[in-house]
């Protein structure tokens, strides 16, 4: 067999993610092995969606590896399509990873598929059928191609790099990647950050040190921004809640059904148990959110020392008396009905399709009501229209008058913020040659550039699409 030459130089490039919060992916090409970082989903305007995620700048058969940081949709969302369009090498990513993968993706393609229904239904005759971007059997496909490496365990991915996965903190699974490659100059290095946690946060563990590194790709999301603290978002879900039932109102809660929902369950149990809120029903409207909690539920491993005590006393972390998940659609219309004071959780988290539209239409144009938003809203999505308080807002074709109280906490985020980058990134300073900020809006980038700077790192930059950088 022929043994692989030593590669002399490493270059990335950086196709999703740049200088935006979507669509994370960033190839790393090493004497003709291409490695890739996430293949997420671009979500955005219908059309422009479309396009990048149909087409990608390479030939998805090239590709010898995928490395996947974790399951969010913006992170693992296309690579149905990738293995579609002919890539046939494995996934490699921890274990948690794995399971929640499968869930997700399973899910993305049914709306991948009743989305096409959707608008095949309203064409003209002559017009093409639209096809979904995947399908079900294509999502089966890449869930076989996913491998599981636990965290802090070396793994040879050839051509003589080395991945070691490192605990984000981020969801459950999440993981930072590091890259040893043995290469002509010696050994180099590359980090990348994936989605970074924050410190304090409840169920997981904290996010562990950065890998150092030759090259750190971070993600940018919260740069230059604080989050309220973790202490006081206890007693602020509280105050809504009581808010809202005093008036007899609905709270609703668009949340990501992996991670958010979780985290928000969490808190309402433990303020349930503590007396501080109404003892009022919760509905967890989300097939996919129900899977999620399961898996959850599997992998303890990944919980930090305080939930894995409580899990000694209570095993279900998750729920109480009150709380319904819903499966059917027939169960989720049944909420609709309910005139007494509930809360209402269901994706998706930016409000642009499933279930939280249904509530939304139904719910938006009573004063009584509440929007608990608890998590970032892209432009251009009807979430961040409700959290700029647009006075009329389009739900399936139709407009309707925002009535309900919106109110926003982004301290449910599981993101980084500036405080947990200066804490994170600041011993790296002096360590590291190269950083490259990824995964934040323009403005967030750069502002978390500019206090690297102030750090004394050398060399940041911020990224745009297709930009390259080499190591």
């Amino acid at each position: 067999m022929k043994k692989a030459a030593i590669p002399s130089d490493i270059t990335i490039t950086f196709w999703g993610a740049a200088r935006t919060v979507t669509g994370s992916m960033h190839l790393v090409e090493s004497d003709g092995f291409r490695c890739l970082l996430d293949c997420g989903l671009y979500q955005g305007p219908r059309r422009a969606a479309r396009e990048r995620n149909e087409h990608f700048p390479f030939d998805p058969a090239q590709i010898n590896a995928v490395i996947l940081s974790h399951a969010h949709i913006d992170h693992s969302g296309n690579l149905p399509n990738l293995v579609r369009q002919g890539y046939r090498g494995p996934i490699l990513c921890t274990p948690a990873t794995r399971d929640l993968t499968a869930i997700m993706l399973a899910d993305s393609a049914k709306i991948q598929e009743e989305d096409a229904a959707h608008l095949n239904k309203k064409l003209t005759p002559g017009q093409p059928t639209i096809r979904p971007l995947y399908t079900r059997q294509d999502a089966f496909e890449t869930a076989r191609h996913c491998f599981g490496v636990p965290y802090d365990q070396p793994y040879e991915v050839g051509h003589g790099i080395t991945l070691r996965f490192s605990d984000a903190g981020h969801i459950l699974g999440s993981a930072m990647v590091n890259l040893e490659f043995r290469t002509r100059k010696g050994l180099k290095s590359l980090t990348f950050t994936g989605d970074l946690g924050r410190r304090g946060l409840p169920i997981l563990r904290d996010p562990a040190p950065i890998p150092e590194a030759d090259l750190l790709i971070c993600e940018s999301t919260y740069g230059g921004r604080i989050h309220p603290p973790v202490e006081e978002l206890g007693p602020a879900v509280s105050e809504v809640i009581r808010r809202t039932v005093d008036r007899g109102g609905k709270l609703l809660i668009p949340a990501f059904s992996l991670g958010r929902t979780q985290a928000i369950l969490h808190y309402f149990r433990s303020e349930l148990l503590a007396m501080r809120v109404p003892d009022i029903p919760i509905y967890v409207d989300s097939p996919l959110a129900a899977n999620a909690t399961e898996v959850y539920r599997l992998h303890p491993d990944c919980f930090d020392d305080e939930t894995a005590q409580l899990l000694v006393d209570d095993p279900d972390l998750f729920s109480n008396r009150r709380t319904r998940y819903t499966r059917t659609v027939e169960e989720s219309m049944a909420i609709n009905a309910v005139k007494e004071p509930c809360i209402i959780i269901a994706a998706s988290g930016m409000c642009e399709a499933g279930r939280i539209l249904h509530h939304l239409k139904h719910n938006i144009e009573d004063s009584r009501n509440t929007i608990l938003i608890v998590g970032f809203q892209a432009p251009e999505t009807l979430g961040r229209r409700l959290v700029e308080r647009k006075p009329r807002v389009r739900i399936f074709g139709r407009d309707y008058a925002l009535r309900a109280e919106v109110v926003t906490m982004n301290g449910f985020s599981s993101h980084a913020d500036q405080n947990d980058f200066d804490a994170f990134l600041g011993p790296l300073a002096g360590r590291v040659d190269k950083v490259r900020l990824v995964h934040g809006e323009p403005d967030r980038a750069d502002a978390l550039a500019r206090r690297l700077l102030e750090l004394r790192f050398s060399d940041v930059t911020v990224p745009d699409r297709g930009d390259t950088a080499v190591l």
